[in-house]
């Protein structure tokens, strides 16, 4: 890559990394708070505000102009952050609304169904922030931009919105009567009721 190829960072540049630096930081402290306190009354609620700011902070990134790092490799940001852990305890709080099913991607015919967790697919969206909130932390502010805005479009935008309309979900029957619904589709009211 030469220079001329590379976004220059300018004032609002620099403010729009700091912001999702922040977003970023707040999300993922929220998360293993969440994670932590494992109170099922209020743990979708939360998330779903968490899920919703977070995506906010990837929709300004993704209306922007590519980023191109100025660097070919990526420069090493550290260890990522073992998440494992919290990924456990957030399958136990979330058990019976856990598990979901999505469109991959709804221009495709006919759409394709797949199957998904929200536990798997929080702790994924927090491993990619974390990683360029890592870059952002040693000073590679151009390399955090482009690391962001490539994982959010490639992966945990889709993600945190597929996660979004699950937690949406989840609330939407526990507050509405879903009137008469399929065994299956039962249990996760109640899973959901339970929450």
């Amino acid at each position: 890559m030469t220079d001329d190829e590379a976004v220059e960072l300018t004032s609002e540049l620099e403010d729009l990394a700091q912001a999702v630096a922040d977003q970023s930081a707040t999300f993922l402290l929220a998360l293993r708070e969440i994670a932590l306190e494992g109170d099922r009354a209020t743990a979708v609620p939360l998330l779903l505000l968490e899920v919703s700011q977070l995506l906010f902070a990837g929709a300004r990134l993704g209306v922007q102009v590519d980023f191109v790092p100025r660097e070919e490799f990526e420069p090493d940001a550290g260890p990522d952050p073992d998440l494992d852990l919290m990924r456990e305890r957030l399958a136990v709080l979330l058990e019976g609304v856990d598990d979901f099913t999505e469109v991959f991607d709804p221009y495709i015919d006919p759409p394709e169904l797949v199957s998904s967790r929200l536990s798997d697919d929080l702790a994924d969206i927090a491993s990619s922030v974390a990683h360029g909130l890592q870059h952002y932390r040693a000073g590679s502010t151009e390399e955090a931009l482009w690391w962001w805005q490539f994982s959010y479009v490639s992966s945990w935008g889709a993600e945190a919105s597929a996660s979004l309309r699950a937690l949406q979900s989840v609330i939407a029957h526990d507050r509405l009567d879903a009137g008469e619904i399929g065994e299956i589709e039962a249990a996760r009211v109640a899973a959901a009721q339970d929450i």
